[in-house]
């Protein structure tokens, strides 16, 4: 993973798996960005409440909701839609995840270097929205 990013993000994971979430969160956090995690459903959209995500990564197949519904659950109650990004052990599914407005899917394990690419890019955008206009810089 890239050791810095433009910007810092506010990143969510949502995985039943705790072990995994929290190694995850640790990571993100390691290279600078501010991670939350969400063991349900129910604990996501608590996850969210007074707290914006720039990014969501999101098991598919938690238990309670599929992570299908529970993405559009949370987006419909933020003002800006975060980047999601499916996190699975199932294959196959990335028709499906772009159809219900999925904008990545990674198979588990996931390539580590895929993510970076992934909170590289959403970074580089957020600081690009925030350079003031006649910057110079695009």
């Amino acid at each position: 993973m890239a050791p810095m990013s433009a910007v810092p993000l506010t990143v969510l994971v949502v995985d039943d798996n705790r072990d995994g979430a929290e190694t995850l969160a640790v990571l993100l956090r390691t290279y600078g960005h501010e991670a939350r995690t969400a063991y349900t459903p129910s604990g996501a959209v608590m996850a969210l409440d007074g707290w914006s995500a720039d990014v969501v990564l999101m098991d598919i197949g938690i238990p309670g909701m599929d992570g299908y519904r529970l993405a559009h659950k949370l987006c419909a109650g933020l003002a800006r839609k975060p980047v999601l990004v499916a996190i699975t052990g199932y294959g196959g599914l990335e028709a499906r995840s772009e159809l219900e407005g999925f904008d990545h899917h990674l198979l588990k394990p996931v390539d580590m270097a895929d993510l970076a690419a992934i909170l590289h890019a959403r970074s580089e955008r957020l600081a690009g929205e925030n350079r003031p206009t006649g910057s110079g810089q695009r």
